[in-house]
Parts: structure tokens; sequence; C-alpha cells
């Protein structure tokens, strides 16, 4: 892309606030960008190639509250990106992350986090740090099972969808606020499936199609009319 198309983008941020520039085979974050550090908040660089954010550069966008940069090539965050203290949309699906920072339990304003399509290969624990947190998807990872700090995560919904679990642990009854949980096209035996999520949790929908059980054989666990209660009950709410 040509230096004047990029400059005419970059003054149109300065005005707008909003940076968005998607499939144009950007190999590099816009190091452009960095006149405009103080008046960003939204940055969309979703379906170029590029491989990693400049440290220096991503943590000085102090006002920045949305950031996407899906279908990229990113294998790493820097730690700096969690200076981001307004970020509360992050969107990095289809890339190759493997990982979160260690520091990423900062990004103490973050409401939606979308992490479909890399390749992470456990729940990352610093989304239990996160108290604002109110959807995570997760879903076409490589994550196996779901461990005991599950009960400490504090969102309203949680897709798993095409990961390869088959172990859940019965704190994830615990969640106070998770009412959607998205477990579909998983590797879990019903006997893997805690019965206290369907008597003893706040959970009103349980997508589990896809997994090794019919789901005529859920139906018939104990517990199971206490969900269908809340089920209902949501249901009612929303028609």
């Amino acid at each position: 892309m040509g230096n004047s198309a990029l400059r005419a983008h970059v003054e149109t941020a300065q005005k707008t606030g909003v940076f968005q520039l998607k499939d144009r085979g950007l190999t590099e974050f816009p190091s452009d960008l960095q006149k405009l550090t103080s008046n960003l908040r939204t940055i969309d660089l979703s379906n170029n190639k590029i491989e990693s954010l400049p440290p220096l550069l991503i943590g000085k966008f102090t006002l920045l509250k949305s950031l996407s940069l899906n279908n990229n090539k990113l294998n790493i965050l820097p730690d700096e990106l969690c200076n981001l203290k307004k970020l509360d949309t992050l969107s990095l699906n289809n890339n190759h992350l493997r990982e979160l920072p260690s520091t990423f339990g900062q990004l103490s304003a973050l409401k939606t986090l979308s992490l479909s399509g890399n390749q992470l290969g456990a729940l990352p624990p610093q989304l239990c740090s996160l108290r604002h947190l109110d959807v995570v998807d997760l879903s076409k990872n490589q994550i196996r099972s779901i461990p005991d700090i599950v009960g400490e995560l504090q969102v309203i919904e949680l897709n798993l969808n095409q990961n390869q679990i088959s172990q859940i642990s019965v704190k994830i009854s615990c969640c106070p606020r998770l009412k959607v949980l998205r477990l579909e096209e998983n590797c879990l035996e019903l006997s893997m499936l805690p019965q206290s999520i369907l008597s003893d949790s706040q959970i009103c929908l349980l997508a589990v199609e896809g997994n090794l059980f019919e789901i005529k054989k859920l139906r018939e666990l104990e517990g199971y009319d206490k969900y269908m209660e809340r089920f209902t009950a949501t249901k009612k709410k929303f028609a």
C-alpha cells in the first residue's frame, strides 16, 4: 500500500479516533500510528499478515477501547499490550497464539475477548483476574481439559466449542456469573460432565451437541429438571 494512502487513513483517524485498515496485506503494525497514540479509540487491522506487535508502540494507546487483529499471523503478544487500561474489546481470532502474556490479567477494563482459531493448549489462568470480563470465545483451539481455576472466572458466556476437551472440573459450577456454556464438538463422555452444572450452577444455556454421548442421555441425568427450569425462565425473560 502506498504511503499517500496510508497518510490519508492516518489523517482521517486523527479526526475520528478510528483507524481501520483491513485486507491490505500489511506485514507489520503501521509505525505511522505513533502520531495517534493519544487519540485513537479503535484500531482494526484484521485480515492482514502481521506477525508481531511493536512492544514500544502498542502500550502507548492509552485511550484505546477496541483492538481487532483477526486473521493475521501473530504468534506472541508483548507484555506492553497489557498497559491498555481502557481496552474493553480484544479480537484476535485466527492467529497462531499458543499462550497469553503473564501480565494479561492487568487488562482491567476488558469485557469481550475473542481468541477463536488459535493454538491455545489450556484455559489461560490470567483470565481469572479479569473482573469485568463478560464474554470469552476460546473455540477452535487445542484445549484438552478445564482445570479447577475455572471456578474463579467472572464471565457470563464461555465458548469452548471445537476443542479437544475430555475433562471438566466440578468447580465450573462455582462460576458466579456464568449463564452460557458452549462445549459443542469436543471429546466429552457423559460421565465426565459434572452433574452440578445441571443441579447447582447459574448456567441456563448448556450446548453440548457433537460430543461422545447422545443428548437424550443428558436428559436422564439427575438435576436436568433444575437446569430446564433455569433455561425456561431465561427464555421467557427474552421472549
